[in-house]
């Protein structure tokens, strides 16, 4: 099937501009089809897979040092199988429903019960949470199977340990301890850079809907990959095809070595130098700039604050705050006060805590918990199941 092309009906689009949510809604993006059949559409070869760079603040935070959950990981299954090959990590590690649909990416689309298809680079993958609460995968494009199965691993971000982590954050926040029972899995993912930026200026003063349709379209530009579940998937474009999304894809083409070599190589830099180096492109405030580099940069001490977070951190944070008015000068003390307790995986721990906020969880929490009672943050007391008495450093 020929890629999509909507150029010759379309105006020019800029994200910024209130023409691109009117030009969206005539768009058939994403049309459900009535066969889930997959497209046999060949992939282009595997992209590079960049490794993950060391954060400087192991100095200040020595204490977390999660676990390579990848060291008994599963061999690479023939092409010809077509039962869904197990992760072997546990719902403890990754829960769908928690780590998909709230707000890392755009992208992925619920595809049946409990399972999510996405593109990864070329691969076209589909994960569905299995009824032992493991994790499986599948592929229904790609090249190489080992490719796609590192490629997705990377993605997956699954050379860090969840659990790990979450137990250095029980040690020191009681809420966090209590919300961890009832929300495990919720992972964050380690995505293309230039995916994520597209997808979080898309996100800027727009509502779920009009993302999605926004990012779907920007998708649709790039190579078709096939359909699973009634929806069409494409490789995300190149960035001589986004060239909708005017301003940005300008200033990156400027880069130095492209726009996608300086992306990535922003990986290597403190927090402050690429939120910095983000905020040169057009469309990229703090925000967005912290979600970007927590996202797919490695910065898992990036703390993007909007009004939710700030609620978050004045109700169990900053408590003295509270009833003042967010300030850019107070958006930089709130990043300041998630690490300062939850150490240089503070993104992830905020993560969390902007899930259980989101109103899906806070009717499932509300009947676990308690009807709005609050769990202040505290130090569990030694012996407490499930929590150590150790604290964060």
């Amino acid at each position: 099937m020929p890629t999509k092309c909507y150029l010759d009906i379309s105006p020019p689009l800029q994200l910024q501009n209130n023409q691109l949510v009117s030009s969206l809604r005539t768009l058939p993006i994403m049309k459900r089809k009535t066969s889930d059949q997959p497209s046999s559409a060949t992939p282009p070869s595997s992209p590079h897979q960049t490794l993950h760079s060391t954060s400087k603040l192991n100095s200040i935070f020595p204490s977390i040092k999660p676990r390579n959950i990848l060291k008994n990981s599963p061999q690479i299954p023939t092409k010809t199988s077509l039962d869904w090959v197990p992760l072997n990590i546990g719902k403890i590690e990754l829960y769908l429903p928690l780590t998909f649909p709230t707000g890392q990416t755009f992208r992925w689309k619920e595809t049946g019960p409990l399972q999510y298809t996405g593109v990864i680079g070329p691969h076209l993958v589909s994960l569905k949470q299995l009824e032992n609460g493991d994790v499986g995968y599948y592929f229904h494009h790609t090249d190489c199977e080992e490719s796609a199965r590192l490629a997705l691993f990377d993605f997956l971000n699954l050379g860090i340990s969840l659990s790990d982590v979450w137990e250095e954050f029980k040690v020191s926040d009681l809420r966090f301890c209590e919300l961890a029972r009832h929300l495990e899995g919720a992972r964050v993912l380690r995505q293309d850079p230039f995916e994520c930026l597209i997808q979080f200026i898309c996100s800027s003063n727009n509502n779920i809907g009009r993302i999605t349709k926004m990012v779907d379209f920007v998708s649709s530009l790039g190579k078709y990959s096939g359909s699973v579940g009634g929806f069409d998937f494409h490789e995300f474009p190149e960035l001589n095809r986004a060239k909708y999304i005017i301003g940005t894809v300008d200033a990156l083409q400027s880069k130095r070595f492209g726009g996608v070599q300086w992306l990535a190589a922003l990986r290597k830099l403190d927090l402050k130098e690429a939120v910095d180096a983000l905020a040169t492109l057009p469309g990229v405030g703090p925000k967005v700039a912290a979600c970007i580099a927590l996202f797919s940069l490695d910065q898992h001490h990036a703390i993007p604050v909007d009004t939710h977070v700030w609620q978050i951190a004045t109700q169990y944070l900053i408590p003295e705050l509270a009833g003042t008015r967010l300030t850019p000068k107070l958006c930089s003390h709130v990043a300041d006060a998630f690490v300062s307790k939850y150490g240089k995986y503070a993104g992830w721990a905020q993560t969390l805590l902007f899930i259980a906020e989101l109103p899906s969880q806070k009717a499932i929490l509300g009947s676990s918990l308690g009807d709005g009672e609050k769990i202040k943050s505290a130090k569990p007391k030694k012996g407490k199941r499930g929590c150590k008495t150790m604290a964060i450093k």
